[in-house]
Parts: C-alpha cells; sequence; structure tokens
C-alpha cells in the first residue's frame, strides 16, 4: 500500500477511479481523455496515486503550467480512510517545492469535496 508518482501506466486505472466517484461526476466520461491525462502527468504538471495491492485507490493531479488541482479522488471504496489528505498534501508539497505562485481549484459548493478542502485549509 503506498503513494507513488503516477504514469502513464497507471492512466486506465485513474479513469477507472474518475468513472467510480459519487460525487462531481461527469456527465460524459468521454470529455476527459486519456490523453488529457497522460498531458497533464507529463507535461503541464504532476500527478500521484495511492495503490493497494497493484490496484489505484485514489489519485490527485496538479497543473503546475495552468497553476491548479486538476483532479483529486478517491475510489469509493476507500473512502474516509485518509487517502485523500495523503495526495492532497503530497500533491501541495510539490506544487510549492516548484513555484510561489498561487494555486486555485474548483468544485461544487456544498459537496463533500468543498468541505475536505476548507479543512485543508483552502
Amino acid at each position: 500500500m503506498g503513494l507513488r508518482q503516477a504514469s502513464i501506466t497507471d492512466i486506465k486505472q485513474i479513469q477507472q477511479v474518475r468513472n467510480a466517484v459519487k460525487e462531481n461526476t461527469l456527465s460524459d466520461p468521454s470529455l476527459v481523455t486519456d490523453d488529457d491525462v497522460m498531458d497533464y502527468i507529463t507535461r503541464r504538471g504532476r500527478g500521484w496515486v495511492h495503490e493497494v495491492e497493484g490496484v489505484i485507490t485514489g489519485f490527485s493531479i496538479i497543473s503546475i503550467i495552468d497553476q491548479n488541482v486538476w483532479a483529486l479522488f478517491v475510489h469509493p471504496d476507500f473512502e474516509r480512510r485518509g487517502i485523500g489528505r495523503l495526495l492532497h498534501d503530497e500533491m501541495m508539497n510539490w506544487y510549492f517545492a516548484n513555484t510561489d505562485k498561487l494555486v486555485w481549484l474548483s468544485t461544487g459548493p456544498g459537496t463533500r469535496a468543498e468541505q475536505f478542502y476548507r479543512e485543508a485549509g483552502w
């Protein structure tokens, strides 16, 4: 079990986690392509995955180019175990080790994600 930098071989499982979430669902999953994920984790910024026995349970991606949190999702079967906070903290530590620019994110009002980010200091 652990946290590590995401690679292009993780994209299939990243997409599975993204499409399994119950909140902030995509109306059309084809809107976020594998090429989009690859661009964000290899060129625009960096991504991390949390895995248990080779299965990705959550991921985060941040863009240093756009100065934004592009994604942070945990599979519903693994929520409330601290995985999201681990991913968040690793992502933010990397970001601020590489730039002093402000970072932004967006999420729906009144969601668990909003509460999560507020508790993380946003």
